[in-house]
């Protein structure tokens, strides 16, 4: 008899299941049937308009049909004016952005702040990345008008709040024991963030600084949509134009860009850390 086959009148093993999360099956089964119904109502109650949705295609054939004959002459100025804005709010957005969060990620962090430094930086992280680019965006443009301005700002504030929240986790993950050594010779607060922190975050905020600026540039183009500047704007224009031939090609710059920068920052990142 092989070791595989199992002997007469063994016990049959069991598997242990986790007990089910509401124990009767009847009120499984009535609320399996109640989403069901929900499902069904909500697709039901939507208006479909299904001339729109005929008209939708036909443009979307367009737009697909310039997608693959792009006119890059037409509005070659627009297209470089639009790119020199996007790539000049990236680069100033992420310089000030890294610089200012810096300060926010060193209060944010539990080990080094007191605790009113602590909660006030923390519910500044928490709003700037509660707010979406584009409703930021919006309500700056309202402020200061169209332009890359706004674009500015509103990649400013989102840079803050990415980079300290990152930046604070890892400050609170450092070695301990570098803090106190520094500590006990009488080192300041200044000399224990310069050789205690930073010696050990750089790395790391520099490899977040590069992918930010990666995200940066993508956004800028997202955000231009709505007034803010940029690649955007000029992409904008052309939709609402239906010059999708023109649309088209500064999708495909945009496209090329990002592919870029993405394999740079990440070689970057890689030969940094």
């Amino acid at each position: 008899m092989s070791a595989e086959t199992p002997q007469l009148g063994a016990r049959p093993m069991r598997t242990w299941r986790p007990p089910p999360f509401i124990a009767s099956a009847r009120t499984r089964w009535a609320l399996y049937i109640g989403a069901l119904i929900y499902l069904v109502l909500a697709i039901a109650s939507v208006d479909v308009n299904w001339a729109r949705m005929v008209l939708g295609l036909e443009r979307g054939w367009a737009f697909v049909q310039g997608f693959m004959y792009p006119d890059f002459s037409s509005r070659w100025g627009d297209i470089a004016l639009g790119f020199e804005e996007s790539l000049t709010m990236t680069v100033t957005s992420t310089a000030l952005g890294v610089f200012l969060s810096i300060p926010v990620a060193v209060g944010a962090s539990r080990n080094l702040a007191p605790t009113w430094i602590y909660l006030v930086c923390r519910a500044f992280i928490a709003a700037s990345r509660t707010l979406n680019e584009i409703i930021v965006a919006i309500f700056l443009v309202a402020m200061f008008g169209f332009g890359p301005f706004a674009g500015f700002l509103t990649l400013t504030f989102a840079t803050i709040g990415f980079m300290a929240k990152l930046m604070a986790e890892d400050i609170e993950e450092i070695q301990a024991s570098q803090l106190e050594a520094l500590r006990a010779t009488g080192a300041g607060y200044v000399q224990v963030l310069d050789f205690a922190v930073l010696s050990q975050v750089m790395p790391r905020l520099l490899g977040l600084s590069l992918y930010r600026l990666d995200i940066n540039f993508r956004e800028s183009a997202v955000i231009g949509i709505v007034g803010a500047g940029g690649i955007g704007a000029t992409l904008n224009t052309a939709m609402d134009r239906y010059e999708f031939d023109s649309a088209a090609a500064i999708l495909w710059v945009i496209i090329v860009i990002v592919m870029f920068a993405e394999y740079s920052s990440g070689r970057l990142r890689k030969f940094i850390q």
